[in-house]
C-alpha cells in the first residue's frame, strides 16, 4: 500500500464524523498534536536564541576578521548554553513532507474518484484549484479541452471470452501512459481512447482470452473521472465516450481560502513575535524580523495563487495556522511561569546567602 492509499484511507475513516472537509480538520489537528513537544522545543530555542542575541552579536563583532576563529567560539557558545540554533527549524522540515502527501492525495485520481467533488461549508470542491475546469465525475459524459490528457486508474476489471471469471484488481502499468486519444480531441465530439493489452499485468495466456475490461479514465486537466469499458479489437483495447467542452472558470471560494490562510497566517506570525516582546532583542533583528512577517505571506500568497494548490491543502494549511496561534499562545505561557520560577529559585538562593547586617550600639 502506497502513502497516497493510506492518506485516503485515514481521511475516509475521520470523514465518519461529518464529510471530507471534517476529516482533514481532524488529519490537521492530529497531526499537530503530535508535533506538540516539537513546538515547545521550536518556541523554547526561539527564546533562547532572543536572549542570548546580545552576546552572540559581541562574539560577531570581536572576531569578525577571523571567521574560522569566530565558528569556533561560536560553537563554544552553543555548547556553554546548551542551545540548538537548527533546533526551531525541525518542525518546519517535519511539516513539508505532510503537506506534499496531502498534495498528491488531494490531487490523486483515487480522491478524485471517491470524494473529489466533496463540499465542505463555502467550499464547493475540495479538489479544486484557484482556476481550473472541473467536470462531473462519472455520467458518462466527459468534459474536456482540446488538449487534455488522460490517465488510467491502477487497476481494472477484466473479462475474458472463456468461462474464466472475471479479475478485479488486475494491475495497470504506468497508469499515467496507458491509455491515449485514438485521432483528434474534439470537444462536443464523440472521442476514442485505446489501452494495450500489454498494459494489463496478466500472463499471456490471459491476455489472449481478454473480451472487455472495466478501467477508470481520469482527465488529468480537470480532474474528472469516468469508468468506461473498453472492448477488445487485436492487440487493443478500445472504446468511445461523448464529450462536451468545459472552460477554465475562477474559483472564488478557493480564494477566499487563499485569502484566510493569509490572515491566518499573519496572526501566527503575530503571536510569535508576542512571545519576544519582553525580551532584550537588538533593534536592526527586531526591524528585519517584522518586515519578514509582512513579507512572508504575501509571498506565499502569490506563490499559491500561480501554482494549483487544492481547496484541501489550503483548508489544511488555515486550520494549522490557527491551532499555531493557540499553540504559541499556550507554550509562551508556560516558558514565562518557567522562567518566573528560574528567577524566584535564585532570589531565594540570594537571600539565603545574604550576609545579615547588624546595627551598631
Amino acid at each position: 500500500m502506497d502513502f497516497t492509499t493510506l492518506t485516503i484511507k485515514v481521511l475516509k475513516m475521520l470523514s465518519v464524523a461529518g464529510g471530507y472537509g471534517i476529516g482533514i480538520i481532524l488529519l490537521t489537528i492530529i497531526i499537530r498534536a503530535a508535533m506538540w513537544p516539537l513546538g515547545v522545543s521550536q518556541q523554547r530555542s526561539m527564546r533562547t536564541m532572543q536572549m542570548l542575541q546580545p552576546k552572540m552579536k559581541a562574539i560577531q563583532e570581536r572576531y569578525k576578521s577571523n571567521p574560522q576563529v569566530m565558528q569556533q567560539k561560536m560553537m563554544e557558545f552553543y555548547k556553554e548554553h546548551k542551545f540548538n540554533p537548527m533546533a526551531g527549524c525541525f518542525p518546519l522540515l517535519i511539516q513539508m513532507p505532510i503537506f506534499i502527501l496531502l498534495y498528491s492525495t488531494l490531487m490523486s485520481p483515487q480522491f478524485i474518484s471517491m470524494a473529489g467533488d466533496s463540499q465542505f461549508l463555502f467550499i464547493k470542491r475540495l479538489d479544486a484549484t484557484m482556476k481550473a475546469s472541473a467536470g462531473v465525475s462519472n455520467d458518462g459524459v466527459f468534459g474536456v479541452s482540446k488538449y487534455d490528457s488522460f490517465m488510467t486508474g491502477k487497476t481494472a476489471k477484466v473479462y475474458f471470452k472463456t468461462d474464466l471469471e472475471p479479475i478485479e484488481n488486475v494491475k495497470i502499468e504506468k497508469p499515467n501512459k496507458a491509455v491515449e486519444v485514438q485521432g483528434t480531441l474534439n470537444p462536443g465530439e464523440p472521442a476514442d481512447f485505446k489501452v494495450s493489452l500489454d498494459s494489463l499485468n496478466l500472463k499471456f495466456s490471459q491476455l489472449d482470452q481478454i473480451e472487455k475490461a472495466e478501467i477508470a479514465v481520469t482527465d488529468i486537466n480537470t480532474k474528472e473521472v469516468e469508468n468506461m469499458t473498453f472492448v477488445r479489437k487485436d492487440g487493443l483495447l478500445v472504446s468511445t465516450i461523448p464529450t462536451k467542452e468545459v472552460k477554465p472558470a475562477f474559483h472564488w471560494d478557493v480564494f477566499a481560502l487563499l485569502v484566510l490562510f493569509m490572515l491566518t497566517m499573519v496572526m501566527s506570525q503575530k503571536a510569535m513575535m508576542s512571545m519576544n516582546k519582553n525580551v532584550n532583542q537588538d533593534p536592526a533583528q527586531a526591524a528585519m524580523q517584522k518586515s519578514m512577517n509582512t513579507f512572508m505571506p504575501l509571498m506565499l500568497g502569490f506563490t499559491f495563487f500561480i501554482i494549483p494548490i487544492p481547496a484541501g491543502v489550503l483548508l489544511y494549511l488555515v486550520v494549522s495556522n490557527c491551532f499555531q496561534v493557540v499553540q504559541t499562545i499556550i507554550i509562551n505561557k508556560q516558558l514565562e511561569l518557567e522562567d518566573e520560577k528560574k528567577e524566584s529559585s535564585i532570589s531565594d538562593v540570594d537571600l539565603a546567602n545574604a550576609k545579615q547586617i547588624q546595627e551598631k550600639g
